[in-house]
C-alpha cells in the first residue's frame, strides 16, 4: 500500500473517496492532476468510474480536465452516463461545456487578430468520399462548405451537422462569426427551424463562477443522456497493411499507375481495417433497454459493423 501511495498518491486518495484529504494534497501543487494509473485512468477518470462524486467535484474544482479518454477509449462523459447516477452526469456536462468555452474565449485575440490581416474572400470547398461498391458510394457524405469573410466577421454555410449512431445528421446551418472591440457574438442559424441561436463571448476571462454556472444543464438534456445507450464508434487500423496494386494478365503484371488531377500515381490497396461500433447498456433500464432494441441503422447493418457491447468494467464482449 505504501508503495501505491508514492507512485499513485491523487488516485489512492479518490480509491477511498478521502476527498478532503485529496483538496489539501491538491491545494500543494506537487502531482500531475492528468497522471495515468496503470490501467491507463487519471484521477478524474477513477473518480468517475468508481462513483465517487465528492472527489470528482474536487478534482473538477482543481482543473482537471474533462476531455480525457480511458485505455478503453470511453470519455469521461460516457464514464459517468454508465453510472446512472444524475448528479453525476449533470456536473461532468457543466464542467465539459465550461472547459470548452473557456478554450474557445482564450483563443479569440489571436483569431481576431489574424481576421484583420487576411483579405476578405469568397470561398466553397467541396469534399466527399467516394467507394466503388455502387451502395456504399450513395451512404458516403459529401457537402460544400461557402464561407465569406469580411473584416473581423466570418460566415460558414453547411449542410452535414454531424455523425451520430452511425448514421449522418443533415440540416441547412449557417455559423457566423462577428468580431467586436470588446467580445465577438457567435450565431448558429437553422433555416429549417428558422431559430437563431446566439451566444456571446466576452474577451474578459473575469467571473469564472458566473460563467460555471450558466454552462448548467438542463434536466431535460441529463435525463436524455440516462436512457440513451453509449455509443463509442473508431477505426481500428492497428492491423492496417498497404500492397501496391498491380495490372495486367499473369506472366506480365506490373505495378498499378493511375494520372489523379494530372499527376501520375501509384494505387496501393489498403487492407485489415475495421470500423468498430462498442454499445454500453449497463445504466439503461428493462424498459429504455426493450426501447433501444432494434434502433440499428441500415448503415450500420449494410457494413456489417461488429458491435462490441462492453460491460461496466470495460472488457468487451463480442
Amino acid at each position: 500500500m505504501a508503495r501505491i501511495a508514492d507512485a499513485f498518491p491523487l488516485h489512492l486518495l479518490v480509491w477511498h473517496n478521502r476527498h478532503q484529504a485529496l483538496d489539501s494534497e491538491l491545494r500543494k501543487g506537487q502531482h500531475d492532476i492528468e497522471m495515468l494509473d496503470p490501467r491507463g485512468r487519471t484521477p478524474l477518470e477513477l473518480a468517475v468510474s468508481l462513483g465517487n462524486l465528492e472527489s470528482a467535484r474536487v478534482l473538477l474544482r482543481h482543473n482537471a480536465s474533462v476531455g480525457q479518454e480511458n485505455a478503453n477509449g470511453w470519455t469521461v462523459l460516457q464514464e459517468a452516463v454508465s453510472t446512472g447516477d444524475p448528479e453525476m452526469v449533470q456536473l461532468i456536462l457543466q464542467y465539459r461545456d465550461y472547459q470548452r468555452a473557456t478554450r474557445r474565449l482564450a483563443g479569440i485575440p489571436e483569431l481576431l487578430n489574424k481576421l484583420r490581416r487576411a483579405p476578405d474572400f469568397y470561398v466553397e470547398m467541396k469534399w466527399e468520399f467516394t467507394s466503388w461498391v455502387p451502395l456504399v458510394s450513395k451512404i458516403c457524405p459529401s457537402d460544400v462548405y461557402r464561407v465569406w469573410k469580411r473584416g473581423e466577421n466570418l460566415r460558414v454555410d453547411t449542410t452535414l451537422l454531424g455523425f451520430e449512431h452511425m448514421t449522418w445528421q443533415r440540416g441547412r446551418r449557417s455559423y457566423i462569426f462577428k468580431g467586436e472591440d470588446e467580445n465577438a457574438v457567435v450565431m448558429e442559424v437553422d433555416h429549417d427551424k428558422q431559430v437563431v441561436y446566439t451566444e456571446t463571448l466576452s474577451l474578459a476571462l473575469h467571473e469564472p463562477e458566473l460563467m460555471l454556472a450558466a454552462m448548467q444543464p438542463s434536466e431535460e438534456h441529463v435525463a436524455s443522456r440516462l436512457t440513451s445507450p453509449i455509443v463509442s464508434t473508431h477505426l481500428d487500423t492497428k492491423n492496417i497493411a498497404f500492397e501496391r496494386n498491380k495490372s495486367g494478365i499473369w506472366g506480365w503484371r506490373s505495378e498499378k499507375m493511375e494520372v489523379i488531377s494530372g499527376y501520375e500515381a501509384k494505387v496501393y490497396s489498403a487492407s485489415n481495417v475495421e470500423l468498430i461500433t462498442k454499445t454500453r447498456t449497463e445504466h439503461l433500464s428493462d424498459q429504455d433497454k426493450t426501447r433501444n432494441k432494434g434502433s440499428k441503422t441500415p448503415f450500420q447493418s449494410f457494413l456489417g459493423i461488429a458491435q462490441q457491447h462492453a460491460a461496466q468494467n470495460g472488457a468487451p464482449v463480442l
